[in-house]
């Protein structure tokens, strides 16, 4: 279960690997079966658990068919602690 839950759009998509390029496709493959997949980052108001809001950046796996996996918060890009 996620720390957080995304409030509003994810914006300022990137991919950041696809294919072979990303690290855990044997992995990825093995627990959400195989797909044309692709790593993406973009930025989003995250709820925390303690009802907190904060913006951040955020990574996760996605593949056609499939959608998406594993989303990570990586950093928070507003200046509060």
């Amino acid at each position: 279960m996620a720390d957080f839950e995304i409030v509003g759009r994810i914006v300022g998509i990137e991919v950041i690997a696809r294919g072979p390029g990303i690290q855990e496709v044997s992995r990825l493959n093995r627990q959400y079966g195989r797909g044309k997949r692709r790593k993406l980052k973009g930025f989003a108001g995250v709820r925390l658990s303690s009802g907190r809001e904060r913006h951040a950046e955020l990574h996760w796996y996605e593949a056609h068919g499939i959608g998406r996996r594993d989303m990570k918060r990586k950093r928070y890009i507003d200046d509060h602690e």
